[in-house]
């Protein structure tokens, strides 16, 4: 909770330093800022405190909000220059620091108000940052089809709410888990309600068959804000949709599982099969993370105790790999005026650093050891082995093998492909820094996974 005061006060801090002129400061306050946050929030392991019955700061949502607070610290390092280009920083800021509010809601709500409530809070600053480069049609294009596709994927969930405070009388999630614990004791428009709200919370995962706004707003919005949208974003959905359906909607199972069990295996396909396909480095990792919201959905469905450690450790390793890639896509793209896989041709001979740092980040999201994400999917593949959803495990590696593919095209580009240009490419320091900081961290959690792993 304290973090949570913090942020909240960051980003009111955020509108004033234009009205009192210390918009130079805001930088390095807000990076001291996310950690005493960090700091205020690790004090609170094993707390389990309760704000009236309305957010619950246990050690499920302590460890989720310290994942993103630490990320958002390294997308803060990476976006530097992204806020300097800005000529509305200030506002910028405001809006990145809201949506870390929203999203450290969505991971402590015990009441399906503060879900809506921290869904729309997230949601709202995303839709315009989407847009935030107006003279970028793309960019007013990606945040028209987001602010849309979310419009309606909020009419869903909300309807979805409707029906089940409408069957159990309560939004608080304790007291929907004790309605439904006696077979037959809430009517069949509960069940509606259930249904309706996996797919309202599947669009802001985007899992298939809901996911076709992700390509378009992650290649036309700019490239620091999709990295922001596929780490704190995709983050925050993924806790939210857990805490919802393992635990408050996990003993009517039935009625959902079979649902989110064809989503899982079409989310895992459609991603992989058509990230094959695209020719630059932005839209190819859109489906990608698709994709991985496939491998997220598996563990989830397995629901046996171990899915809340085995996502909050597969969202560190996707967030801090994904993070080194849009860093170096962002670096490259304004280098060369293309995100193109062309554009990575012959980039170990003109630039090792951002090569060996990008090759260690592909090779985490393929799920190659020694790196995070190789640990990440086992442990995915065990928990949903585990649970019995064997076919769903084959159909992940196949999707896993795929995946190996397209992110090889890049490696491969990087490493055999002749280079276009002679021209070395700038990198700043903070960006060295961030990008060495991440790949060690890859490696070190490929090696030591229980550092994390045994959290929860």
């Amino acid at each position: 909770m304290k973090a949570l005061i913090l942020l909240s006060s960051l980003g009111v801090i955020s509108l004033l330093a234009e009205i009192f002129s210390f918009k130079k400061l805001l930088y390095p306050l807000v990076l001291l800022g996310l950690t005493v946050a960090f700091v205020l929030n690790i004090g609170e392991w094993n707390t389990n405190v309760t704000y009236f019955k309305m957010m619950q700061f246990d050690n499920y949502a302590v460890a989720f909000t310290s994942l993103i607070i630490v990320v958002a610290f390294l997308w803060f390092l990476m976006a530097e220059g992204f806020f300097k280009d800005e000529t509305n920083q200030t506002d910028h800021y405001s809006l990145v620091l809201f949506a870390l509010v929203g999203a450290v809601l969505m991971v402590s709500y015990t009441n399906m108000t503060m879900l809506f409530l921290g869904i729309e809070i997230l949601s709202i600053p995303m839709y315009i940052l989407a847009g935030s480069k107006k003279g970028d049609i793309q960019s007013n294009e990606a945040a028209f089809k987001y602010l849309i596709m979310g419009a309606f994927a909020t009419g869903f969930l909300l309807f979805g709410i409707t029906l089940v405070y409408g069957s159990t009388g309560s939004f608080n999630l304790e007291e929907i888990k004790n309605a439904v614990s006696v077979p037959g004791t809430v009517p069949s428009i509960f069940y509606v309600g259930v249904l309706l709200m996996l797919v309202g919370m599947s669009f802001k995962v985007s899992a298939a068959p809901f996911h076709f706004w992700a390509p378009d707003v992650y290649q036309g919005a700019p490239t620091m804000i999709t990295a922001f949208m596929a780490t704190i974003v995709k983050t925050a959905a993924m806790a939210a949709f857990l805490r919802l359906f393992d635990d408050t909607f996990h003993r009517v199972e039935a009625t959902w599982a079979h649902v989110l069990w064809i989503m899982t295996a079409l989310t895992l396909l459609t991603g992989n099969i058509t990230a094959v396909f695209q020719t630059t480095t932005k839209r190819m990792l859109a489906y990608s993370s698709v994709a991985h919201a496939g491998y997220m959905l598996l563990a989830l469905l397995a629901a046996n105790g171990y899915s809340s450690s085995s996502i909050l450790f597969y969202t560190l390793a996707y967030s801090i790999g994904s993070i080194a890639t849009f860093c170096i896509i962002s670096i490259v793209a304004n280098a060369k005026g293309d995100d193109g896989i062309h554009s990575f041709n012959g980039l170990a001979k003109t630039n090792p650093l951002l090569a060996g740092v990008m090759t260690i980040a592909l090779l985490s999201l393929a799920g190659i050891p020694p790196t995070a994400g190789f640990f990440a999917k086992y442990f995915i593949f065990t928990s949903a082995f585990m649970a019995g959803n064997v076919g769903l495990v084959l159909i992940a590696i196949l999707a896993s093998l795929i995946g190996v593919y397209y992110y090889f095209r890049i490696i491969i580009a990087m490493y055999f492909k002749e280079k276009a240009s002679e021209e070395e490419i700038q990198v700043d320091m903070n960006h060295k820094l961030l990008l060495i900081v991440v790949a060690f961290a890859i490696i070190a959690l490929g090696l030591f996974p229980d550092a994390v792993i045994r959290l929860l």
